[in-house]
């Protein structure tokens, strides 16, 4: 029964979490590029205001209307499927919530400049990262099993563990069901090692502030080019 309660308490918690992987794909990622298609980029770049503070309105608007859904399926869920928690160490698990959300949101910002350099390249782009991030991230199912299939399952946990979620769900799942074998993800080079919520933690401020830097960096870099080829807010391209 435990182990019965550990898979469904993953599945849900993977569940509520999809939303927010949606949203940063489909409505963060691509927020730039659908504004220049509606003819409203022009208006921003010559608004005298931070570029960084206009990404990161739209980015707390996101995490708002996405929390909406993600704690309604979270409830039903743990109402229809009648899943235990054990909520160990509450303050540690909001941290972990908050942080995840800042570095997938961080990603989300840094896409948005490239998806808008890239152009219409934009909407094959989200439909090809959903499906392989829903798989690899953990969404589906604890992303640890990856380790048992040697070289090719290393390799997938390399990749995995550079998208915030994958780091905040298996520090999550670690939390609320303590004890369960939740297949958490092994540290390289480590005999019987893995990593724990506290450790998954730090990494994932380091995502939150790399994805930061990097989403200002590239915005810098839009501006710059819209200076000297004045065609990044022309429509269709």
């Amino acid at each position: 029964m435990a182990n019965t309660n550990a898979l469904i308490a993953t599945v849900v918690l993977g569940g509520a979490m999809v939303a927010f992987w949606l949203n940063v794909l489909w409505s963060m990622a691509s927020q730039l590029y659908w504004e220049k298609e509606i003819g409203n980029l022009q208006l921003y770049m010559m608004a005298p205001m931070s570029r960084m503070a206009l990404l990161g309105g739209m980015a707390i608007g996101g995490m708002f209307m996405t929390s909406v859904r993600a704690i309604t399926t979270l409830v039903v869920g743990i109402l229809v499927f009648t899943v235990t928690l054990q909520l160990g160490n509450p303050l540690l698990l909001l941290g972990v919530f908050f942080v995840t959300l800042i570095a997938l949101y961080g990603m989300g910002m840094m896409l948005a400049s490239l998806y808008l350099l890239w152009g219409r390249e934009a909407f094959n782009l989200s439909a090809l990262l959903e499906e392989p991030i829903f798989f690899s991230s953990g969404f589906y199912f604890p992303v640890g099993g990856f380790a048992r299939f040697g070289t090719v399952g290393g390799a997938m946990l390399a990749f995995a563990t550079a998208i915030p979620a994958t780091l905040g769900l298996d520090a999550m799942r670690q939390i609320i069901v303590p004890g369960s074998p939740s297949l958490p993800i092994p540290i390289p080079w480590s005999q019987g090692a893995y990593l724990t919520p506290d450790l998954e933690f730090g990494l994932l401020l380091v995502l939150a502030v790399m994805f930061l830097f990097l989403a200002r960096y590239t915005l810098a870099y839009l501006e710059k080019l819209a200076r000297r080829e004045g065609r990044l807010t022309s429509r269709h391209q």
